[in-house]
């Protein structure tokens, strides 16, 4: 199966990015960028995108980036990853960025950088860094 197919029929089967109304943007290998709008239902207690928002986007962005570089009977689970939260999400919609900073054949470590994107400009709002760990696809 042709690699960009792989990664959209995975990513359609995953409900909360559907429920955040997100959407591939690109796909190369080793990297990957997922967009989303600001909601009313994802935003904080001061109106800005919820840090869950971004997080959310930038594991999932990551982790696409890291089942890029493995072969089709494997899939990823995230292991660990951390979040640096730079600035608040205000605008429109926000957009992550996941790459691939080493591959493995166990591990995978894997970044991401959180955009929100507001009147035409990106404004940097979260780090990811974090590890994939490869695991048999089901099914």
């Amino acid at each position: 199966m042709e690699l960009e197919q792989r990664i959209r029929d995975s990513f359609d089967r995953q409900s909360l990015m559907a429920t955040l109304e997100a959407r591939l943007t690109a796909i190369a290998p080793g990297a990957v960028e997922i967009t989303a709008p600001i909601l009313p239902g994802v935003r904080q207690q001061q109106g800005h995108a919820h840090a869950a928002l971004s997080f959310a986007l930038g594991d999932t962005a990551a982790g696409y980036a890291a089942l890029t570089v493995l072969p089709e009977d494997m899939e990823v689970v995230t292991s660990e990853i951390k979040i640096h939260l730079l600035a608040p999400g205000r605008g429109e919609q926000v957009l992550a960025r996941g790459r691939v900073v080493r591959p493995g054949r166990r591990l995978v470590i894997v970044t991401a950088d959180v955009f929100a994107l507001r009147d035409g400009q990106e404004h940097h709002i979260a780090l990811l860094t974090g590890t994939m760990v490869p695991v048999p696809a089901s099914g």
